[in-house]
């Protein structure tokens, strides 16, 4: 007679995702045993051993905390652009009250400087230099011919659409800004009309990353639209 031998069974112990997936489904899991909640334990960054909900409430300080600095930088930002829209503003009342060339450069400039705080700043405008003698051309303004020999240095600038912000090639600054060229950190160049049709304007910070090709060019971009439609009426 042969005795059949009983199969032997293994329990098998339960995994860490088996644990996870069902704490995932239920989640009230806890809220029905809570009195484990005073067991648990899990370490701290500080080495010290913490309760689970202690470290819940440690995560959701952190989470608020977060929020917090979100909320507050949004708000600078928002900040940031009530003043810009202030400023934008003040100029188009200039540009509007302006009623010739020789007014609307000196709203530009005014604009340029006392408003947006330029360190250095020049208008270009596309023309024959003759046809704008009765404009005192100086520091600020200068009339040129777009083919002129000058304007090779920004070709790549003049055939886009778009401000171009940041650092820029010495041939570039000598021409804007002659001899303060070596007291320029950083530049914005704004094109006035479609591929600079009109001309451009320049606004120079002696702080090397006051204009930094990361930067939003939306403010950069209306002050061209203001400025193109402005001397288009003159």
């Amino acid at each position: 007679m042969s005795t059949q031998r009983k199969p032997e069974y293994i329990e098998e112990g339960l995994s860490e995702d088996t644990v996870v997936s069902y704490l995932e489904t239920h989640r009230d899991f806890f809220e029905r045993h809570s009195s484990l909640l005073g067991l648990l334990r899990l370490p701290h960054a500080s080495g010290d051993a913490v309760s689970l909900v202690e470290r819940q409430v440690s995560v959701l300080r952190q989470k608020d905390l977060k929020l917090e600095r979100q909320l507050r930088d949004l708000i600078a930002v928002a900040r940031d652009n009530d003043v810009l829209a202030a400023k934008i503003h003040a100029l188009s009342l200039a540009l509007i009250e302006a009623r010739d060339l020789g007014e609307t450069i000196a709203a530009v400039e005014r604009a340029v400087r006392e408003g947006f705080g330029a360190d250095h700043a020049l208008l270009v405008v596309f023309g024959e230099p003759g046809s704008y003698e009765s404009v005192a051309q100086g520091r600020f303004f200068r009339a040129v011919n777009r083919d002129d020999d000058s304007m090779q240095p920004f070709g790549t600038f003049l055939s886009g659409n778009g401000p171009r912000c940041g650092q820029v090639r010495d041939a570039q600054l000598d021409y804007l800004f002659r001899d303060e060229a070596s007291e320029v950190g950083s530049v914005a160049l704004i094109p006035l009309g479609k591929k600079s049709g009109q001309g451009f304007l320049a606004i120079a910070s002696h702080d090397k990353d006051r204009f930094h090709p990361g930067m939003s060019i939306d403010f950069l971009a209306r002050v061209g639209d203001l400025v193109a439609a402005a001397l288009a009426r003159c």
